[in-house]
């Protein structure tokens, strides 16, 4: 199955945000190149909320170019087998952290947010993994700097994107 498919069954079994779910599959069905960074109409990422339930609290990166705390994503490759492969090499390749383990569910939330040019559109395929037991981050060349925030911190320091994804991951613990 080609990530292409595995992307629309994905989204066709989502069974929230309906009208934002229906826009990710439009945008799919008139652009079969779609998950690709190369699509300039928008394209599909996969991220990561790294989170910690024991402790309370998730891990956030400052994004090297938006300068913004956020969770663990980006764009799929020609790699990745599913968004959820993509989900988690992500949130892995960020984090440093190995043995990180998909919250099962499947996708926690949906958020489509702009962006610079050339591209206009990301239509975020967000998920969330759990730390295992000691986790040691380690920051990437992606990131500013990586740190651990407990839930009560993240609304000063994210923007509602991050705390409705965390609010998600938190209800479906």
């Amino acid at each position: 199955m080609s990530l292409y498919d595995d992307a629309v069954l994905v989204l066709k079994s989502y069974e929230d945000q309906t009208d934002l779910r229906q826009t990710y599959l439009d945008h799919l069905a008139a652009h079969p190149d779609g998950m690709w960074k190369s699509c300039h109409a928008g394209h599909v990422t996969a991220s990561a909320l790294v989170i910690d339930p024991e402790h309370g609290r998730v891990l956030l990166t400052l994004h090297k170019k938006l300068r913004m705390w956020l969770q663990m994503g980006g764009h799929c490759e020609p790699e990745d087998t599913s968004l959820e492969t993509a989900a988690l090499r992500e949130a892995t390749e960020e984090s440093g952290i190995t043995g990180l383990n998909l919250l099962p569910g499947g996708p926690v939330r949906l958020d489509r947010h702009p962006i610079p040019p050339p591209c206009h559109c990301h239509y975020d395929v967000q998920y969330a993994v759990l730390a295992p037991p000691g986790a040691v981050q380690e920051i990437s060349d992606e990131s500013l700097d990586l740190r651990w925030f407990p839930y009560a911190e993240v609304p000063s320091v994210a923007d509602e994107s991050v705390l409705r994804l965390l609010e998600a991951t938190r209800a479906r613990l």
